[in-house]
């Protein structure tokens, strides 16, 4: 099952899952939000109330009247739908947001030397995986 598509907001409240060190309650989730960008604590409610229905965030237990939360889908999944439903504004293509990203300085040597090391492992495994030497 592909990862639920996230809002700007889903995105601010699964990151606080995502960096903190267990499962929080609401008011936790709200407060772990800079002062500048906080929402409302029923604002924050409502979007983790999306985010269960969506199965991005799941009820570990209740404490009180209190529901705890935990991230049910990791970050790098969640970013890859992201960055796939970007690319497909470019037609699925990379080249024209390499181009991009090279020219304004966004994308370093390090970077491609990176994705470069990246690849060949991928293709290597990929080898070993069709029953071909490496």
């Amino acid at each position: 099952m592909p990862p639920p598509k996230l809002s700007r907001l889903e995105f601010q409240v699964m990151d606080v899952l995502w960096t903190a060190p267990g499962p929080l309650a609401i008011r936790e989730i709200q407060e772990a939000i800079p002062p500048k960008r906080r929402p409302a604590y029923t604002t924050v409610q409502t979007l983790v109330n999306r985010l269960e229905a969506k199965k991005a965030v799941r009820r570990v237990k209740k404490i009180g009247s209190a529901h705890i939360y935990e991230a049910a889908v990791s970050r790098s999944s969640a970013q890859g739908r992201l960055v796939d439903e970007f690319l497909a504004l470019f037609g699925g293509g990379m080249q024209p947001l390499m181009t991009h990203f090279i020219e304004a300085g966004k994308l370093s040597l390090a970077d491609v030397q990176d994705a470069e090391k990246r690849l060949k492992e991928l293709a290597k495994k990929d080898s070993i995986g069709k029953g071909r030497k490496p």
